[in-house]
C-alpha cells in the first residue's frame, strides 16, 4: 500500500480503489507525475517550524548585507534603498511562485524537478547544476567575507586559513542528522537577526542625540546632502541592482527545506510571506541608518561598513561585538548555502542527472556524498584567497549573480507552465497562490530580463554574463553526452526519480 504524501507513513484509507486515487491525486496537488509512494527518499523529516523560518532568515542575511552592501552604496548613493526595493519585490513574487509548487509538491530537489516536470528535462538539469554553481560560488563568497572579518583582529594571518577552517566546521555540521543543521541555524539567525535590531535601535538613539545637540555629522540630512539623494543618477540605480541581487542570492532555498519539513503546508507560506518585512527592516531600514550615521561617499569596502560606523563613532568594543555577529551572520550563510546544493545535487542523483552516488544516505539520513562534494568545491576559495586575495569577493559576487537571476527566471518559467496545465486540466486552485496573478510574476519576470541586460551594459559585471553563456554552453554539451547514461540511470527510478514502490 502506498502511502500518502502528507501522511508520514499512515496506511492509505481502505477505500474502494478509485477514492484511494483520488486522495492520492490531490495530496500531491493533482499533479500525475510526482508519485505519492516514499516522498522522503531517505531524507529524515526533521526541520520544524522554527527551523525553516531561520533558514529562511540565514539565506537571505549574510555577506549581501553585511559586507557587500558597502559596494551597493558606493554604486548608487542613498538610492540604493530604492534598488533594495525594487528588488525585494521581485524577490517576493519569485518566492511566492516558488513557495506555491513546494506547497503542491514538497518533494526534495525542489525547483530543479519542478522545472525538469514543466519545462522539460534539459530545463530541470540546468536548473539545478546551475543553482548548485550558484550556491558554490556564493559560498565562496560567505567564505571570502569571513577571512575579511577574521582580519579584523588578526590581519596578519592568511585568509586561506581561516577560509579552510570555516569549510573543516560547515563539512561537520552538514553530514549530522539535518535537525542539527535546523538547530545550528536557529540559533546563529537569533545571534544576527538581534544584532541587526540592535544595531537600529542605537543608531536611531545616536542620530536623535545628534539632532538634538544639532551636530551637522549625522542625521537624515546625509541622505541628501552629499550629492543628494540620487548622486549617480539612474545609471547608478540600475548599476546597483546586480549587487542588489546577489545580497539576495540563496534564498530559494526555502523550498529545498520542503523535501524535510514536518508540515512543509504550514511552514513554507509563513517563511515566505516574511519576506517583504525583512527587506523592509533588515535592508532598507539597517542601510537608512547607516547612510544618515556615515555620509555615503564615506563608507569604503575595506570592512562591513557595520563595523566601520560604530569605529568612527569612537565605539570600538561595539566594532568588536558587531564583527562577532557578522561572523556569525557568514557561518549562517554558508551553512545554508552548503545545505541547499547538498539538497540539491541529491535531487538530481534522483532524477538521473547526477551521478548515483550523490544519493547516497548516511545513517544520519544525510545525503553525505552530495555535502562532501560541496565542501570540497568551496576549497577553491581557499586558492582564490592565496592567488588574489584582495579582489576574490567581488569577482565571485559577479560570477554568482548571473546563476542567481537565471535560477529565478527557470523558477518563475516553471511556476507559469504549472498554472497553464493547472487551467487546461482543470484542476483545483493551490491553497498558497500567487497573489496579483498574472500580472505580478510577469513583472518579476521583465525585472529579472533587464537585470540579465544590465550584466551586459556594465563592464564590470560583463564577465559575469559571458561565463554564464559559457556555463549554460557546457551544461548542454554535457547533457547531449551524458544522454545514454541518464537513460540507463532513470531506467532504475521511477518516471518521478524516486524509487518505486511494488
Amino acid at each position: 500500500m502506498r502511502t500518502s504524501e502528507r501522511g508520514q507513513g499512515r496506511p492509505a484509507t481502505q477505500a474502494d480503489p478509485s477514492t484511494a486515487a483520488t486522495i492520492e491525486r490531490v495530496a500531491v496537488g493533482a499533479s500525475q507525475h510526482f508519485a505519492p509512494a516514499d516522498p522522503d527518499n531517505g531524507l529524515r523529516r526533521g526541520l520544524s517550524m522554527r527551523h525553516i523560518q531561520f533558514i529562511a532568515l540565514g539565506s537571505a542575511i549574510g555577506t549581501g548585507l553585511f559586507y557587500g552592501s558597502a559596494s551597493a552604496i558606493q554604486t548608487a548613493g542613498p538610492l540604493v534603498l530604492v534598488a533594495y526595493l525594487i528588488a525585494g519585490a521581485a524577490v517576493f513574487m519569485v518566492m511566492r511562485a516558488l513557495g506555491e509548487m513546494a506547497v503542491r509538491h514538497p518533494i526534495p530537489g525542489s525547483f530543479g524537478k519542478y522545472a525538469d516536470r514543466f519545462l522539460g528535462p534539459f530545463a530541470g538539469f540546468v536548473t539545478g547544476w546551475t543553482f548548485v554553481f550558484e550556491m558554490i560560488v556564493v559560498a565562496i563568497a560567505d567564505v571570502t567575507a569571513f577571512a575579511v572579518y577574521m582580519g579584523f583582529w588578526f590581519p596578519d594571518t592568511p585568509k586561506w586559513i581561516w577560509v579552510t577552517a570555516v569549510i573543516l566546521f560547515i563539512a561537520g555540521i552538514n553530514t549530522r542528522h539535518v535537525k542539527v543543521f535546523g538547530e545550528l541555524e536557529f540559533w546563529l539567525s537569533i545571534v544576527k537577526i538581534g544584532a541587526i535590531i540592535a544595531m537600529i535601535l542605537g543608531g536611531a538613539i545616536l542620530l536623535f542625540i545628534g539632532m538634538l545637540h544639532g551636530s551637522d555629522q549625522v542625521g537624515v540630512h546625509n541622505l541628501v546632502t552629499h550629492g543628494g539623494f540620487a548622486p549617480k543618477g539612474g545609471e547608478g540605480l540600475f548599476a546597483a541592482l546586480a549587487v542588489v541581487v546577489f545580497a539576495f542570492g540563496g534564498v530559494e532555498t526555502i523550498g529545498i527545506t520542503a523535501g524535510e519539513a514536518q508540515d512543509p503546508g504550514r511552514a513554507i507560506p509563513r517563511a515566505i510571506n516574511s519576506v517583504p518585512a525583512r527587506v523592509l527592516l533588515f535592508y532598507v531600514a539597517t542601510l537608512a541608518i547607516i547612510m544618515a550615521l556615515v555620509p555615503w561617499d564615506q563608507i569604503t569596502g575595506g570592512s562591513s561598513p557595520f563595523v566601520q560606523i560604530f569605529s568612527q563613532l569612537g565605539i570600538p568594543a561595539a566594532a568588536t561585538i558587531l564583527n562577532v555577529v557578522i561572523i556569525t551572520a557568514a557561518i549562517s550563510a554558508i551553512n545554508a548555502d552548503t545545505f541547499g546544493a547538498g539538497r540539491m545535487l541529491f535531487g538530481l542523483a534522483k532524477q538521473g542527472h547526477a551521478p548515483k552516488v550523490f544519493s547516497s544516505i548516511s545513517r544520519n539520513g544525510v545525503p553525505w556524498m552530495a555535502v562532501v562534494v560541496m565542501c570540497a568545491a568551496l576549497g577553491v576559495g581557499a586558492v582564490l584567497n592565496y592567488v588574489i586575495p584582495d579582489d576574490v569577493f567581488e569577482v565571485i559576487a559577479s560570477l554568482a549573480t548571473f546563476a542567481t537571476v537565471w535560477v529565478w527566471l527557470m523558477i518563475l518559467l516553471s511556476h507559469l507552465a504549472m498554472r497553464r496545465e493547472m487551467k487546461a486540466k482543470g484542476l483545483p486552485e493551490s491553497s498558497f497562490k500567487v497573489p496579483w496573478w498574472p500580472v505580478g510574476p510577469l513583472l518579476a519576470l521583465a525585472f529579472i530580463v533587464l537585470v540579465i541586460v544590465l550584466l551586459a551594459v556594465y563592464a564590470d559585471t560583463r564577465v559575469s554574463l559571458l561565463v554564464g553563456v559559457i556555463w549554460l554552453a557546457i551544461l548542454g554539451v554535457v547533457y547531449l553526452l551524458t544522454r545514454r547514461g541518464r537513460e540507463a540511470r532513470l531506467a532504475a527510478v521511477g518516471p518521478d526519480g524516486d524509487t518505486e514502490e511494488a
